[in-house]
């Protein structure tokens, strides 16, 4: 922007005028549109850290001029930097107001404080407002006019710096210049006419940037004119200020990398929300835990504001500098995963694992139980929880000592065991007689419901323990033997006397559990099964 060599910071902006320009004059869909929307809250985030160096600027320009003594040759300076900032302030304002003006007359905003995308795309109203009532021109009058005045100021200190008009006319722009479609076209009918309103407000909100960046580079060049400055920078460190650490694939990482600077001999005080923060080198270490938020929106997430504030001794007294820095709270969604999450069962090892995928690295799970108890596994998040014989099971999730919150699940028994007979390894067939000589290695089992099986194979292991098979002859009992396990010997005392047309009547009185600990859990049980004798 200035006589001199343009940083790449300055070449960046002017490019991306540019490119606003040239979108213009193309059919463009919602999508672009919805592009020259974030474009646009780009645009003024980065006013607003702008607005902010520009202050922070004309402070030290005044604290340096009293620290110094108050120079008679800088005392004009410090007026001359208030003054710009004056003036860029008033112009900013004015472009904000144009920019408000365009969105009320448009309706483009709806309840909920989205842009509707109808009103977007409308590419009438700007050019009745900037072209037929003339308010682009009045804009590029104040627009052109500002940069020489700014020139002029610092002319009157003696600083020769100049700087190009902001609202240019199509053939004053390289891009256009010899395209015989546009050169001919001024500078409202080029960004305003036939414009949808989506790119004007990018468009007007591009000016503001430039409006301060014309600002900074003034506000340096008066910093760089006055004596030295006592405040000695010796400590130095690189930084990235990222829009956000966590970036998923595919999208793109925005950061701004930068030299930060600091004072060994000086004795800065920071805090933070009102707390007092350490100061190692110059620097503050920020650290503190975020309390929850009471509401949060339909992303999950809760804006908040950092307050900072940093004492800086200059001059024989204290300047206090300030910043409002935004931040969000994502709202900790437990995740739960296990193949049975619907319902736990009673005194059983219930195998889960929980995590808040909101803290990411950070965190550091602990569990609560109430109806029930935990056992921790090796894996943060891993965790096994036994409940009661019935009821619920809340389970409370803190992470580093704070609370997330809690899920609850019911509380199942565990399901009854298929008893049946067996011969080997053959199940019986109990519709059909058997053969005598087939059933010397009887074996009476209970199998484990499927899914409490499958899911849980720790704590199914069942066993029949109680009961009797009987021969049975012409309905009356001929023998009988005690069922005291899986294995049942009834080759001897049963079969050996049985004949066809007998009966053996297998009663089934207890079945007995072991669970994951080693302990036994008996049930009682009412099963017959008749099995023919051929």
């Amino acid at each position: 922007m200035a006589g001199g060599k343009e940083t790449p910071r300055q070449k960046m902006i002017g490019m991306m005028y540019l490119v606003l320009t040239a979108l213009l004059a193309l059919q463009v869909s919602n999508q672009i549109l919805q592009k020259f929307v974030l474009i646009n809250d780009g645009l003024e985030r980065t006013s607003k850290n702008y607005i902010q160096k520009n202050e922070f600027s004309v402070n030290i320009i005044a604290s340096t001029v009293e620290q110094q003594g108050s120079n008679e040759l800088d005392l004009p300076k410090v007026d001359a930097a208030r003054q710009i900032r004056t003036m860029s302030a008033d112009l900013y304002q004015y472009l904000e107001d144009q920019k408000r003006n365009l969105i009320e007359v448009s309706n483009a905003i709806n309840d909920e404080g989205d842009f509707k995308t109808a009103a977007l795309k409308n590419v009438d109203i700007p050019g009745n407002i900037f072209n037929n009532n003339r308010i682009g021109y009045e804009m590029q009058e104040r627009l052109n006019s500002y940069p020489d005045e700014i020139s002029g100021i610092l002319a009157g200190l003696g600083i020769n710096l100049t700087f190009e008009n902001l609202a240019k006319d199509a053939r004053d722009i390289d891009l256009f210049r010899n395209n015989v479609d546009v050169n001919y076209k001024d500078y409202v009918n080029l960004n305003y006419v036939k414009s949808p309103i989506g790119a004007v407000l990018a468009i007007i909100s591009q000016h503001q940037n430039e409006v301060l960046n014309v600002e900074s580079e003034a506000l340096t060049a008066i910093t760089n004119s006055l004596g030295s400055f006592i405040f000695e920078a010796d400590k130095l460190m690189p930084r990235v200020a990222a829009n956000s650490n966590v970036v998923a694939a595919g999208t793109k990482f925005e950061a701004d990398l930068f030299l930060a600077s600091s004072s060994s001999s000086a004795e800065l005080r920071m805090s933070a929300d009102g707390r007092e923060v350490p100061v190692v080198d110059g620097f503050g270490k920020i650290e503190f835990n975020v309390a929850p938020a009471s509401n949060y929106d339909d992303r999950g997430l809760a804006p908040r504001i950092l307050k900072g504030e940093i004492t800086v001794p200059i001059g024989g007294k204290d300047s206090l500098f300030t910043i409002d820095y935004e931040y969000f709270v994502a709202q900790p969604v437990i995740k739960v995963s296990s193949e049975v999450v619907n319902q736990l069962f009673a005194e059983c090892a219930n195998e889960l694992f929980i995590d808040v995928p909101a803290l990411g690295n950070s965190y550091a799970p602990d569990f609560s139980v109430s109806g029930g108890q935990a056992i921790r596994g090796s894996r943060p998040g891993d965790v096994t929880i036994i409940p009661g014989s019935s009821g619920k099971v809340n389970i409370g999730v803190s992470s580093g000592g704070n609370r997330i919150g809690s899920v609850e699940y019911d509380i199942r028994p565990v399901p009854a065991p298929t008893i049946r007979p067996y011969s080997g390894d053959r199940a019986i067939d109990l519709q059909n007689p058997s053969a005598i000589s087939a059933l010397s290695n009887f074996k009476v089992r209970a199998i484990p419901e499927p899914t409490f099986g499958r899911t849980m194979p720790k704590d199914a292991n069942f066993e029949v323990t109680a009961g009797e098979v009987r021969l049975v002859r012409n309905d009356v009992p001929r023998a009988t033997v005690n069922i005291s396990g899986e294995d049942v010997a009834i080759r001897t005392s049963l079969l050996a006397q049985a004949q066809p047309g007998d009966r053996l009547v297998v009663i089934v009185n207890e079945v007995t559990r072991t669970n994951f600990q080693g302990n036994k859990i008996k049930s009682s049980v009412n099963e017959v099964f008749p099995i023919s004798l051929r």
